[in-house]
């Protein structure tokens, strides 16, 4: 593969990988893999997968390794006996990988287990690519206002907010009539609601287009995934709430859009390969080849759009609604839907019911304002117990 051109070709790029053995922390690895001149691997963490952390801090020569699940620590150590490794294990072990003098990070730790992490990385003002839906739809007004005071810079790597972040002029932003994210739909976009009163785990995390881990892909089905990032692209693009729209796009060729207001509509179009977007926030501002299939508009012949189903889906309305009133909204929203789907996902509660449970648990707990961290991390356990509660009743 042709060398890359990084901003600085002589300098080489150290990285670290929160969650380095997931979907997306596999796929960052496998491009650095391929540019061994011009990346180095300083931390890699995981939750508790600890042959492939190990296989993967041993094959990067990590300065680091940690996992999230303490109860692990032992057996990572003994895994990476002999090496140089430094080894470590629970939050502040998390928090310390991430304080390492890395040039960019890697923030794909799936949940709010990712916000300290996360902002440990923006408060030393690294390059953070951002993975983690959580830290914007539990805290992005502190997360943005950290990034700002810190000079760290935040790249979007999920694929729509990539894809506007792309094609966003941030010069002329009044310029812009309105924000356009693609949905795939998941796998039960046709389905009928009584059909999805039947689903299984199994189905739900078969992703037509996409290969995500489970949360992500039962988040993908009942369109959660797109109400989170609604709350996200509000944080991350200078537009407002009412601005931003959501259209379903079973192909997941259009990755999103930005509608100008001289009628112009910029997107950005790929195969849906997560490299991609990774790829574009490792080298960036410049640009680096990757694997994933070159795009064959003739091949694929067409491209459908159709409305969300808000009966179907009412997540969006959801997460719509958590925006609007804002506060710890949002906060509630994640920590319900976090608690409902690992239960779905262990066949406690049926697919439909993770929306009710969330719906619940939002009008039960009242907003408040959300003036720093500790609180984001109080209401965050607080939503957790009370949609537990709603489990199995």
């Amino acid at each position: 593969m042709e060398a890359s051109l990084l901003p600085n070709k002589n300098k080489i790029r150290t990285v670290s990988v929160l969650g380095s053995t997931g979907s997306i922390g596999c796929n960052t690895l496998d491009l650095v893999a391929r540019y061994p001149d011009h990346y180095r691997v300083m931390a890699l963490t995981a939750n508790r997968n600890v042959s492939e952390l190990a296989e993967q801090a041993i094959r990067f020569n990590a300065k680091m390794a940690v996992v999230a699940d303490e109860s692990c620590y032992q057996a990572l150590k003994e895994a990476l006996a002999g090496t140089n490794i430094k080894v470590g294990a629970g939050r502040e072990a998390l928090i310390e990988a991430a304080s390492l003098p890395s040039d960019w990070v890697m923030a794909s730790i799936v949940g709010a287990a990712g916000l300290d992490p996360t902002l440990s990385a923006i408060r030393r003002g690294a390059i953070v690519a951002l993975a983690n839906k959580e830290c914007l739809v539990c805290a992005g007004d502190l997360v943005m206002k950290e990034v700002v005071e810190h000079n760290a810079t935040l790249l979007p790597v999920d694929s729509e907010h990539n894809a506007i972040f792309q094609v966003f002029d941030f010069e002329q932003p009044e310029k812009i009539s309105h924000v356009t994210l693609t949905a795939s739909g998941g796998p039960f976009y046709q389905m009928s609601v009584e059909e999805m009163e039947k689903v299984t785990p199994q189905q739900a995390v078969s992703h037509p287009n996409w290969d995500m881990g489970a949360k992500i892909s039962v988040d993908s089905a009942t369109m959660m995934n797109k109400g989170l990032e609604l709350i996200e692209a509000y944080h991350l693009f200078p537009v407002s709430e009412d601005k931003i729209e959501i259209i379903v796009h079973p192909q997941s060729v259009i990755h999103s859009m930005v509608s100008y207001v001289d009628g112009s509509v910029l997107a950005q179009l790929g195969s849906p390969d997560m490299r991609t977007p990774i790829s574009y926030t490792l080298a960036w501002p410049e640009r680096i080849g990757t694997p994933a299939k070159q795009l064959d508009l003739a091949r694929l012949g067409r491209l459908d759009f159709f409305e969300p189903d808000p009966v179907r889906f009412p997540a969006l309305k959801l997460a719509r609604e958590a925006l609007q009133t804002g506060g710890s909204a949002p906060t509630i929203l994640n920590a319900a839907n976090e608690i409902a789907v690992h239960a779905f996902l262990e066949g406690k509660i049926g697919f439909l019911e993770i929306s009710r449970i969330v719906e619940k648990t939002l009008g039960v707990m009242g907003s408040v304002e959300l003036k720093c961290l500790q609180t984001v991390l109080e209401i965050d356990r607080e939503a957790r117990r009370i949609s537990a509660g709603f489990i199995g009743n």
